[in-house]
């Protein structure tokens, strides 16, 4: 446990103590976010953060590397670590040509996944063949990637609920004896709080695409190599959503709010994500997020019951939860179409 919170400390005190640094440089090369119609900052934003958020947390991936000799497995390591590296860039380049078109950023994302899965970490779920797994590891890691940029919409909101969803891998990853997975999370979750230090609301700077897709896809890697060999896997396949349950939640009430007005959910922008919908609920922006952390909290520790639950316990909270879940995506947009 003394190597995760010394990993942990690494990553936070290295991002928290670069961040500040990044920010200046951003502002001095012009790196920031212009104000829009539907942006909610007023004055332009430093739009380098994921930079400080992947510093910290890829010096602690290299430290994790050398203190748990994981030499025997560094094809994997290697693997993670070359597309993770090709996702951030791709944020980056994103950010700083204004945006890329959907295609291009899409094949950059595509490109880091096949990578990863050329290196052997992919689901590996045991009943489906290899074929059919590749596909869904691919799908996967693409669908939270885009969720968790979906997410960075409102101060705070983003780093909270990724620092939230790595603390609970850790946890889960660390009692089922995964170093490698607990060790990486424990990184993520210290380089997500170094960072909302300086970007919860007030913030003095933004992730971007950069921050966003790297932590979406590092996230989504992590819940994929999750074991729980004491329970079945027809129950436990539940964990890697329960634990990203609100980058889903939000992305699956975008879809159906755009498909409904029969925009393009990947291309269109605007104020619909779950925090701009509380806050239309009479709370404040920071109210918003917090109550997003709270909801992340709580699909946690139902990932946490899930994996000691029967098929029988697993499959009635999964149906429970899904058909709430599907109440609440209904009654959110009907209250907005309504205004």
């Amino acid at each position: 446990m003394s190597v995760f919170l010394a990993i942990f400390a690494i990553s936070l005190a290295i991002t928290g103590f670069s961040t500040p640094y990044i920010r200046r440089l951003a502002i001095a090369i012009g790196f920031v976010d212009a104000p829009a119609g539907r942006k909610l900052h007023k004055e332009p934003m430093p739009l380098m953060g994921g930079v400080a958020i992947f510093g910290g947390a890829f010096i602690a991936f290299i430290v994790l590397f050398f203190v748990l000799d994981l030499y025997a497995i560094s094809n994997d390591v290697m693997g993670i670590g070359i597309a993770m590296t090709i996702m951030m860039l791709v944020g980056l380049v994103d950010d700083r040509s204004g945006g890329l078109s959907a295609l291009t950023k899409i094949g950059g994302q595509a490109l880091a996944i096949v990578i990863l899965i050329s290196f052997g970490v992919y689901a590996r779920v045991p009943f489906l063949p290899t074929s059919l797994d590749y596909v869904a590891t691919f799908l996967w890691i693409m669908i939270i990637s885009n969720a968790t940029n979906f997410l960075d919409n409102m101060d705070g909101s983003c780093a909270g609920i990724s620092a939230v969803s790595a603390a609970f891998i850790a946890l889960l990853a660390a009692i089922n004896g995964q170093e490698l997975v607990a060790g990486l999370a424990a990184a993520v979750l210290g380089a997500c709080l170094g960072f909302l230090r300086y970007n919860f609301k007030p913030a003095t700077i933004f992730m971007g695409d950069t921050g966003a897709l790297f932590l979406g896809f590092i996230l989504a890697v992590l819940s994929l190599q999750l074991r729980f060999p004491d329970n079945s896997n027809f129950v436990t396949w539940m964990v890697p959503p329960l634990l990203l349950g609100v980058q889903l939640f939000d992305l699956s009430l975008v879809t159906y709010a755009r498909l409904k007005r029969g925009d393009n959910p990947l291309t269109t922008a605007g104020k619909d994500h779950t925090s701009h919908r509380i806050v239309g609920l009479g709370f404040t922006q920071r109210e918003s997020v917090m109550f997003l952390y709270l909801f992340g909290g709580a699909f946690g520790l139902i990932a946490i019951f899930v994996t000691q639950a029967t098929i029988l316990e697993g499959y009635v909270i999964g149906g429970i939860l899904a058909f709430l879940i599907a109440i609440a995506i209904y009654k959110l947009e009907r209250k907005q179409s309504a205004q």
